[in-house]
């Protein structure tokens, strides 16, 4: 059965969601954020990350999801899980109105040894890599991201 919106936004009225963030550092200790093209959060600098899917492990979801927010696996890097986390919005994915949209995260910190190439996706209009400093003081990074590094 395929989940369509209307169905989704059920879910997202009666529980939470489980999902991962991506804290991916370079060699020279940058971040890599993107800008988000999707609600929540939308117009905001965010790390990557996805939902889980019902029966995937945590290391398959590391896997799926750091391939497609930035075409590798990086499950393989040794991810250290930083802890667990509530993202609470007031909006959904389709802007409804009266229905919220609230994601346990667990965020996962990745520290790679060398640099990789990333282009945006289609959940995102850019990606970039940010000192720690300037994205703690950028107004368009959202708080979520800003907690992993406070």
């Amino acid at each position: 059965m395929k989940i369509t919106g209307k169905y989704l936004l059920e879910i997202f009225k009666a529980t939470p969601l489980v999902s991962i963030d991506l804290v991916i550092r370079n060699p020279t200790e940058k971040v890599l954020l993107g800008k988000r093209i999707n609600r929540p959060a939308k117009g905001y600098w965010f790390v990557p990350g996805g939902m889980i899917i019902k029966n995937e492990t945590i290391g398959h979801a590391l896997k799926r999801i750091s391939k497609a927010e930035v075409g590798l696996d990086l499950s393989t890097e040794a991810p250290r899980l930083l802890g667990a986390y509530d993202h609470i919005y007031e909006d959904n994915f389709l802007n409804v109105d009266g229905i919220n949209t609230h994601y346990v995260v667990l965020a996962f910190a990745i520290l790679l040894q060398q640099e990789i190439e990333v282009r945006p996706d289609e959940q995102h209009s850019d990606l970039k890599w940010w000192e720690i400093d300037k994205l703690l003081e950028d107004p368009t990074v959202h708080h979520n991201t800003k907690v992993y590094f406070r």
